[in-house]
Order: structure tokens, then sequence, then C-alpha cells
């Protein structure tokens, strides 16, 4: 049977306007996705829909389908999105709207029952993560474009490629090889050279988007359009499946893929076969997205010229202690950047920015307060007083967290996790209280037509457990050494899931791997990266890949919306820790 070429055009709301057309016009393809949800985005869809009950979905969607929507139908190219986001029903409702304008047949169907909100009081958006089944009876009957709200991303192209093959739900094996392919596919330019830590290797100034060619047993290449940017290899396409995962078993709501089993080939330019990947019965519980209201957050970096630069940082501190001790913040953060050089021949160079960050439940308390009493130390501070901008009047963040519940309605218990998962509360954050409740999650397709089809659970489901660790390969053997850079040896990629953050590393020899999985231990990642050293730190063996993975807990507070480190979402910690230094055998340098 011909393979089914899937092609994503969106790996984030925001991803560039023009790939729709790229993608229709650039080369063959049969199905367009685009993955617009994040835990971020999510909260960000909530709070539009608290101004507008009727928004809720990605309103840069139809902007950019009403340009290419005929193109599509001419094609004969079926589009599937999650744009719907929290409203699925009314981007279906505006696309229909759209094609009668057009004048164009199209036939629109969505997906939805996802949205929990109502079972957890106090939570902005409540979002279970459906699998791909919906889309699947959506595609069946006919439609041509599918609209979803919040599913697993790669629900998007294991949806399609169900319908395509006609695989049911115990077809494990299959299903996981599209989950694999689709975990590639949902971060867009990531599988083809963007974001990468060999990017010089390539022309990575404009990428093009990915194609995966799925095969009727479950195996796929992953490619990308002739003549667009970019390019494709074992490296590219390993970087991403180590993207925001775990351990071995990588857990979806239609099958758990088995990651330590996923082997990768290059089968030539711009093209990675991916075979071999193992599938099991899903665990009984989906995950389910919870965003709420954290408190407020201010936000003041001074900036530091020239000499005495800690003790400018410090007489800021004492200055400023009054004022923060009269109405104390839950949480008060200062942090010195010291990107200041001596000598400098420009005035940007020659300083350092010292960031205060406050949180408090009250607005009031990290507001005018605060700001007043920073705006006040103009003329009544350190030489060179000033500051990047002023302090606002405290802004609203938001807070994460995930919890389970089965896939057939049952009694539960809110904050119970998956074995997996173990969400790591912010400080001073008040949490949400959920009584005992019972949860359904009615997962419904609606299709073109106007009926709506019952999606059934799977039937078979299976607890997750760690897999016991791989045996380790055979060490190098003893020979000189050199204190060099880790990133000259090994790729990195990382991210966020919740308060957690995970770093994927990467060997590109074998005996580059030999010595990683000798060397690059937990312990080890502790004193390379020292925010973890007091956190659980889990490494992850993953031969197949040459990979280690590793997956920190709490390292990012209550989740990217909290903003509690620098790099809200962990997207560079994996380069600072290719940068961190270590003792390299020379043989590999």
């Amino acid at each position: 049977m011909k393979p089914l070429r899937i092609g994503n055009f969106s790996g984030f709301y925001g991803d560039r306007s023009d790939a729709l057309r790229e993608m229709l016009t650039g080369g063959e393809v049969d199905v367009l996705t685009g993955d617009y949800l994040a835990e971020l985005t999510m909260l960000i869809l909530a709070r539009d829909r608290l101004k507008d009950p009727s928004a809720g979905y990605a309103r840069t969607f139809p902007r950019r389908l009403e340009d290419c929507l005929g193109l599509a139908h001419e094609r004969g190219v079926r589009i599937v999105t999650n744009a719907g986001g929290l409203n699925p029903a009314g981007l279906a409702g505006e696309i229909r709207r759209l094609a009668d304008r057009l004048g164009i047949p199209v036939r629109v169907a969505h997906v939805e029952g996802d949205d929990l909100t109502a079972a957890y009081p106090g939570t902005l958006a409540a979002h279970a993560y459906l699998g791909g089944f919906g889309i699947a009876e959506c595609l069946r009957a006919g439609a041509d474009v599918v609209v979803t709200g919040r599913v697993t991303d790669a629900a998007l192209v294991t949806g399609p490629a169900a319908a395509h093959f006609g695989w049911r739900p115990d077809d494990h094996d299959r299903l996981a090889g599209a989950v694999v392919a689709g975990h590639v596919l949902e971060c867009g330019t990531q599988a083809t050279g963007g974001n990468y830590a060999f990017f010089a290797e390539g022309d990575v100034r404009r990428p093009g988007f990915p194609l995966a060619e799925i095969h009727a047993d479950g195996s796929s290449v992953i490619t990308k359009h002739p003549g667009t940017g970019g390019f494709v290899d074992v490296g590219t396409v390993t970087a991403q499946l180590l993207y925001e995962t775990g351990g071995a078993r990588y857990a979806g709501p239609d099958v758990t893929a088995r990651l330590d089993t996923v082997r990768l080939a290059q089968e030539g330019p711009d093209r990675v076969r991916i075979e071999g990947v193992r599938g099991e019965a899903p665990p009984p519980t989906l995950k389910v997205g919870l965003n709420r209201l954290g408190g407020f957050r201010n936000e003041v970096v001074f900036v530091l010229t020239g000499l005495d630069i800690e003790a400018k940082a410090a007489l800021v501190r004492e200055q400023l202690a009054d004022a923060l001790a009269k109405t104390p913040p839950s949480e008060v953060r200062w942090e010195l950047v010291r990107t200041d050089r001596a000598d400098a021949d420009t005035e940007e160079t020659a300083s350092a920015l010292l960031r205060l960050v406050v949180r408090d439940p009250d607005q009031q308390v990290v507001g005018r307060a605060l700001s007043g009493a920073a705006v006040e130390l103009a003329l009544a501070s350190y030489p060179g007083f000033h500051v990047l901008a002023p302090p606002g009047k405290g802004a609203p963040y938001g807070v994460f967290e995930d919890v389970y519940v089965p896939h057939v309605g049952a009694t539960h218990r809110a904050g119970a996790s998956n074995v997996d998962t173990d969400q790591v509360p912010a400080p001073h954050v008040p949490t949400v209280h959920v009584p005992t409740a019972h949860v359904s999650v009615p997962h419904v397709a609606v299709l073109h037509d106007g009926r709506r089809v019952p999606v059934p659970p799977p039937r078979e489901t299976r607890p997750l457990a760690a897999v016991p660790d791989p045996p380790l390969p055979e060490p190098l053997p003893p020979g000189p050494t050199r204190r060099a850079p880790l990133g000259l040896v090994v790729g990195a990629r990382s991210g966020d899931k919740g308060g957690n953050a995970n770093v994927g590393v990467w060997a590109r020899s074998e005996d580059a791997w030999r010595w990683l999985a000798h060397t690059l231990t937990a312990d080890t990642f502790r004193k390379l990266i020292p925010e973890s050293r007091d956190l659980p730190v889990t490494r992850h063996l993953l031969p197949n890949l040459r990979a280690v993975n590793f997956v920190v807990e709490g390292i990012l507070g209550a989740g990217v919306a909290a903003q509690a480190r620098f790099d809200p979402q962990a997207k560079a910690l994996g380069e600072w820790l290719r940068s961190r230094h270590l003792d390299i055998p020379e043989a590999l340098l």
C-alpha cells in the first residue's frame, strides 16, 4: 500500500504564517497537521475566553486558511489541527462560514469532550489529553478539515494514519510507530534543523517543515519537501525524539510507545527511516492539564555599569529591604547577571543586570508599593542608576498542574498522579482543592453532517511501570583526556513538562556513546547543573538512540506561566549542559 504522506505546517501558536501554502505547493502531501497548543497556550486561550465566551481558539488559523483553503481542496489535501483549543466547535463554525463565503464545498468536523473545566472549580481551563480515534472517525466519514481541542500532539498523526490504514485500537505496534512519527513532526522545523545543537552543519536560516511517509506497518520515513531549507538526518530526528520525553515508555491515550525500541537509519539525503517501534496498551488513566491563576508578579531590572558591580548590587538590595519588609511578598527573588566585561568598549558590555522578581496572591503587594520604592531610588542610589523599564502594577501569572482520571468515568481524587509523573508545586501558591468527584471524559467526534459519534475508550489498558535499565556498553579503554566542553562530542535538547524539565543527550558515534553512558550519570548532571543539586534527577538510558534522558523534577516551579526561572521552559538547559567542561578522552575530540 502506498505510504500516507503527513506534513506539519505549525509547531506552535505563532509559527510561520506562510508555512501552510509552502507545504501545499512544495510537493506531494495527503494530510497537513497544525499543532497550536502548549501548556502556556491553553492559559492564553482561557484568558481570551474570559473576555469573550465565543473565543478560546487560535484566531490566526482562519486567516491562514483563507488564503489556502481553495488550494487544499483542489489538491485533495486534508487538514487536521488542534487550533480549536478551548472552543473547537466555535472554530469549526468559523471555518464553515469562511468556506461558504469563498464558495468552497469543504466538509468540516470537530472533536470535543476534552473540556473538564466545570469539574475543577478554581481553574481557568482543565482539559483531558485525548487520542487520535476521534479524528479518525471524522476523516472516515469524509471530513476535509478536522478541528480538535486538547488532544495529544501525536494524535494529529495517529488519527489520520488509523483512518487511512484501518488500524484498530489494539494495533499497538502500528499506533506506536505513528506516535513516534507524530512526536517528530509536532514541533515543525525542530525536526529539520531548527534549534539543533549542530546547526552549523546545514543551512538553517529558513528550515522547511517536516513530512512523514507513514507505512501500513507503522514504520515511517521523516523527510521534507525538495528545495526547502534545513536538513533531516539521524541527529535532527534523535533530538526531536528526546524533546519533552522521559523514560523508555512514552505513554498516550491510544498507546504506550516504547522509545527504547526505536531504530533510526539514514535512508538518503534528508530521509531518515524510523522502524522497529513496539507498542503496549495505554495506561488506564488520561492526563488532565489544569491551568489556574497563581497570583501576581512584578519585575524590575537594574542596570549596573562599570566598577564595583557587587557593591552597587548590595546597595540596591539594602535600599529596597525596607519597602519589601513593610508588606512582604510571598516570594522575593534577586539575581545578579554578570554580563559585564572589564575595560569594555561599549556601555552595554560594561554593564551587569540585577533582576528583582516578586510574587504574591495580592496584586497590591507586588504593585505600586514596590514600583514606587524602586522609582524613588532614581536620584538616590548607585552611580549610573537606571532600569531597563519602569516596573508596572503587577501582572497575573498562571500555574499548570496535571492530574489523572480514568478513561471511563470513575471516582478519583484530584492530585493523584500517574506513576511516572510527580508534579512539584511552587512555594506560596494556593492549591486548587478539588473534591472527590465522578469525572467522565466524553470523547466525541462531531461529523461534518452534525452526527455525534462517541469514541469508546481503549478495550485494554496497562499500568505504567519503569523499564529496568539496559546493560551499559563496554567502557572505552583508558587513555589521555583533555578538559573540554561536553558539547564537542554530544548533542542535547531540553524542554518542559509542567514544573519538570527534561534534557536529552545523545552521542553521534559508538565510542562517544560508550563514554557518555558511563560518564554522564545523574550525580554528574547535578554537579554540572547546580540548580538541580537538591532536586530529584532521574536518568533514562536509550541505547538504540545512543542517548541518555534526564528528568529534573521541580526545576520550573509551577510551570512556564509562573516564570520561576530565567529560562522558564528550560529551552536552553541542554545548551548550558553542553557548555560545561569535563575530562573528555582525546580520542573523541
